[in-house]
């Protein structure tokens, strides 16, 4: 079942959702009917040009083959220029957590997952935030990375601070199974999926 903005709310307040900074708190609400806005944080990860590899994801760890593909770069207050075509790396502003019952205030049940989606109206422009990746999984803590790729015929403009994609939230059935085994990009702390 899909969260409704009032008990994403509720959900914040009981702990069951930790968003950080705290949504609304220093810009206008970021709440819709069923999700909650989140932000473009300071950095993407650029590509490197002219790399002639063969990507071979069953080789080994996706971070390390990220850290040799691409460069972090700071957002500028001028802003990133994407142009059509091309893919970077970001991730939230805001880091997000989703505790386990273990995890949760005594009296407090019932633990969520997530799915983070674009913007329809930045998806019009052809940016798309994600490409196959959507779900956060219970217990997961962290920024969540994105995907971000200028599918539209013009350049955009990405600046940190813009809100680029909508967290969903549902509610999930009974306790997971395998709650003692940590997420592999929790508490990664760079689009790279490193910590």
């Amino acid at each position: 079942m899909i969260l409704s903005d009032t008990s994403i709310k509720k959900a914040l307040t009981e702990g069951r959702l930790v968003i950080d900074p705290t949504p609304g708190a220093d810009e206008p609400s970021p709440f819709d009917r069923s999700s909650v806005d989140l932000r473009l944080g300071p950095d993407l990860r650029i590509p490197k040009q002219d790399l002639s590899i063969i990507l071979d994801p069953s080789s080994g760890s996706t971070s390390t083959t990220l850290e040799t593909l691409y460069d972090k770069e700071e957002i500028q207050p001028q802003g990133y220029i994407l142009e059509p075509g091309r893919l970077v790396l970001g991730i939230t502003r805001e880091a997000i957590k989703l505790p386990l019952p273990h995890d949760m205030d005594p009296g407090v049940s019932g633990c969520l997952a997530a799915r983070v989606e674009g913007k329809s109206s930045l998806a019009r422009l052809g940016l798309l935030v994600h490409f196959t990746a959507p779900t956060i999984h219970a217990g997961f803590e962290g920024p969540i990375a994105l995907e971000i790729m200028n599918l539209g015929p013009s350049k955009i403009r990405l600046t940190s601070g813009l809100a680029i994609c909508q967290l969903i939230l549902e509610e999930v059935d009974g306790v997971p199974g395998s709650a003692s085994t940590p997420s592999r990009f929790a508490g990664q702390t760079d689009p790279a999926g490193t910590q």
